[in-house]
């Protein structure tokens, strides 16, 4: 069985997309361990209790530094002990201590294909925004391994979702989440979960 941990900063549909698909047998053997967001008022701890998953807010702001919050996050992470740490849509850089505790063990989902539209400043609406304002006519998601880089570590899969006319932001977001992001994650979460995808598997044992 494998135990993900998710981190999400908002409304939680990918989170969503998930739940639903280990509920309905998509995904085998997968157990969503718990649910860590930054936001107290994030929709995706609603998603969590309605569905009994263990879930916290751990945010910055509630610490003095970025040190003390790195900590209690870490902290967190480990007392869990998940196989794997899914990033659907967590706004908050992942410490370099955690990257290396949890090497080839966290994902992350990016509404854009790497390396387009990626990296500092690229995330949310403002990669769509981005992608109207360059005029280019395909874009789409990308899931892939999290290194100690800004959207830099190995790619996983990728799906492409057509740019159509009058397409707003949000629009536009809403068609790469249904074509391409709700697809993915899950598909990511299955195949690692049934070794078609190589990851580093379980950090430590459980204390």
């Amino acid at each position: 069985m494998l135990e993900i941990v998710v981190c999400v900063s908002g409304g939680g549909t990918n989170l969503q997309a998930l739940i639903d698909a280990v509920e309905d047998g998509r995904v085998a053997n997968v157990r969503i361990k718990g649910v860590i967001s930054n936001n107290r008022n994030a929709r995706a701890l609603e998603r969590a209790g309605r569905h009994g998953i263990s879930s916290c807010c751990i945010s910055p702001k509630d610490y003095e530094s970025r040190e003390l919050f790195n900590e209690a996050f870490l902290r967190q992470m480990i007392s869990w002990n998940p196989d794997l740490i899914v990033l659907a849509g967590f706004l908050v850089a992942i410490p370099e201590q955690m990257v290396r505790e949890f090497a080839d063990r966290i994902i992350n989902i990016h509404p854009s294909l790497i390396p387009s539209f990626c990296g500092v400043g690229y995330y949310g609406l403002k990669v769509h925004e981005a992608v109207l304002k360059r005029g280019v006519k395909v874009t789409g998601a990308t899931v892939h391994f999290v290194d100690e880089g800004m959207d830099t570590g190995r790619i996983i899969s990728q799906k492409a979702v057509s740019v159509e006319e009058g397409d707003t932001p949000e629009i536009l977001q809403r068609r790469v989440m249904e074509q391409a992001e709700w697809i993915l994650l899950p598909e990511a979460v299955h195949g690692i979960a049934d070794g078609r995808i190589a990851y580093g598997g379980k950090r430590r044992q459980a204390e």
